[in-house]
């Protein structure tokens, strides 16, 4: 919206130039979404504690997190908040991008919120079962996918590159639409998965989203693009503005939820800033790098897989709890030592990804 009535003063104040840029726009964004995060906040906290996380604290979870109950959840409201406003005000609204994006955003925070809000109705014991979640997380990934390759701009949107080869982009076809459902809703769900300890979910995303302003930046920048061997995406780059508008958000709820907790983002927020990495990673043509960057998402979400199967085909369970952080705890390592270290290993991971960028 500002971006709309502030640049095109450029023709009459040469000052309003400035505008155009995504750099610009993007830190803005930053600071707009930390702002309202800071301000938003505490009064939001105050009015969630009618909605204490009591409806999402299970008993098979370690004993020492019964203490936690209290605590209110669905803090995504503002995570939402903090992402919708900023997005609106500073990015190039005629972008299609950014309504697909922050559509995807907006129907997985929904599906989060009805979860959150049955929990909290039947005190935990009955959400949304695992197959009413995957059906409507599938329809949205199914309607995103459906969107981008019904109204193509290249042919690329088919094309998977492949990390570290700067030409091998082979064309899925119509095979591409169940590999980028299942990257938007195993995205979302690998983020839900990851939020059980204090800050360890928001953290990985807050390292993710930085990398994919550079990584959305340069992908819709066409002599970076060229000079980097990347696949040139026109009207991507705009999403950076999304992502650092992300960031921000995830900054200023980093604060409230920084161990020990004043508040839990809860499915809303989770689901929603999964689907966001996932849809953001699709429009960039950065499908497989997202395993490497978003790997402690990754990590998380095996972990639940291998103990599921493990259990069910032999009996026995690989780790003492799932997903792995709770395996940890249960090790004896306090709760800041695994968020910590988890944090490092998702810096790597993206320090790596971002190496993919030269290394092709």
């Amino acid at each position: 919206m500002l971006y709309h009535l502030l640049y095109p003063l450029h023709e009459t104040y040469a000052i309003f130039n400035v505008f155009k840029y995504i750099t610009l726009r993007t830190a803005y964004a930053i600071l707009t979404s930390l702002s309202i995060s800071f301000i938003l906040g505490p009064w939001l906290i105050e009015k969630l504690k009618r909605y204490p996380a009591n409806g999402s604290v299970r008993e098979y979870i370690p004993e020492g997190h019964l203490a936690k109950a209290e605590t209110p959840g669905m803090g995504g409201i503002l995570i939402l908040i903090s992402i919708f406003v900023p997005t609106l005000l500073w990015a190039n609204l005629t972008n299609r991008y950014i309504w697909l994006v922050l559509g995807v955003t907006l129907c997985m925070g929904i599906i989060g919120l009805v979860d959150d809000r049955l929990k909290l109705k039947h005190q935990g014991r009955r959400g949304l079962n695992i197959g009413q979640k995957l059906c409507w997380q599938s329809l949205v990934g199914l309607a995103a996918g459906l969107y981008l390759m019904l109204n193509p701009v290249d042919d690329l949107v088919t094309r998977l590159p492949i990390p570290f080869f700067k030409n091998v982009h082979p064309d899925l076809g119509w095979f591409y639409l169940p590999l980028l459902v299942l990257i938007i809703v195993g995205t979302s769900n690998a983020v839900n998965l990851t939020d059980g300890l204090d800050g360890l979910a928001i953290g990985p995303v807050i390292i993710a989203t930085g990398a994919f302003i550079i990584l959305t930046y340069v992908a819709g920048h066409a002599r970076f693009a060229e000079y980097l061997m990347i696949p040139y995406i026109p009207g991507s780059g705009e999403l950076s503005i999304f992502c650092g508008a992300m960031l921000g958000a995830s900054l200023g709820f980093l604060w409230f939820n920084a161990y020990p907790a004043q508040v839990f983002m809860g499915d809303i927020g989770a689901l929603a800033l999964g689907g966001a990495i996932g849809t953001v990673a699709i429009v960039s043509k950065n499908e497989l790098l997202l395993v490497v960057i978003g790997g402690v998402f990754v990590i998380e979400a095996l972990s639940v897989i291998i103990q599921v199967a493990s259990y069910k085909l032999s009996g026995k369970r690989i780790f003492r709890m799932a997903p792995i952080h709770h395996h940890f705890e249960l090790r004896g390592w306090a709760e800041p030592k695994i968020i910590v270290r988890f944090w490092i290993i998702a810096i790597i991971l993206a320090l790596v990804g971002l190496s993919t960028l030269k290394l092709r």
